[in-house]
């Protein structure tokens, strides 16, 4: 009996886990960019390079805790967000919010550039998150989170090609 017991909360931490996933908000956003996915991750890809390239910041502080990094990410109009690098590749990283203005919560990312198969001498920068709103609607949180994405990777985009 108890074994079915444990196998039946498995199942259901197992149907309750998917069901969190399902309504999950995600966004994912490509530029394509001139260069080799090696030459642009070389502009773009430090943990603080995004205050180099995204017009909403005006700066970047990188940090440790222990082994963890950290950036504090301060906006133009003063507000702070704080994220955690959570893993790296040679053209990657994903990370994720800790703290911040931003209407999201559980909110985990990637940023990475890739080569365009289909146009050498192309690259195509991927930025991926995915989230839970947080004291708005999900439309608003996710609209939040396109605007950002799609101001930052046109920057990149027109940054690129100069």
């Amino acid at each position: 009996m108890k074994t079915k017991v444990i196998a039946a909360a498995a199942v259901l931490a197992v149907c309750a886990t998917a069901a969190v996933a399902a309504s999950g908000i995600s966004v994912r956003q490509t530029a394509k960019v001139t260069g080799t996915n090696t030459d642009i991750w070389a502009k773009i890809g430090g943990f603080c390079a995004i205050k180099d390239w995204h017009p909403a910041l005006a700066g970047c502080e990188e940090s440790k805790e222990g082994d963890a990094t950290f950036r504090t990410l301060t906006l133009k109009d003063g507000g702070k967000i704080k994220e955690k690098l959570t893993g790296t590749t040679e053209t990657g990283y994903t990370y994720q919010i800790v703290d911040g203005p931003l209407p999201v919560k559980d909110y985990s990312a990637s940023f990475s550039a890739r080569a365009d198969n289909d146009e050498p001498g192309k690259a195509i920068v991927v930025w991926s998150a995915s989230f839970a709103a947080k004291g708005k609607p999900d439309s608003e949180a996710r609209g939040v989170i396109e605007g950002i994405f799609k101001d930052g990777l046109k920057s990149i985009a027109d940054g690129a090609a100069k």
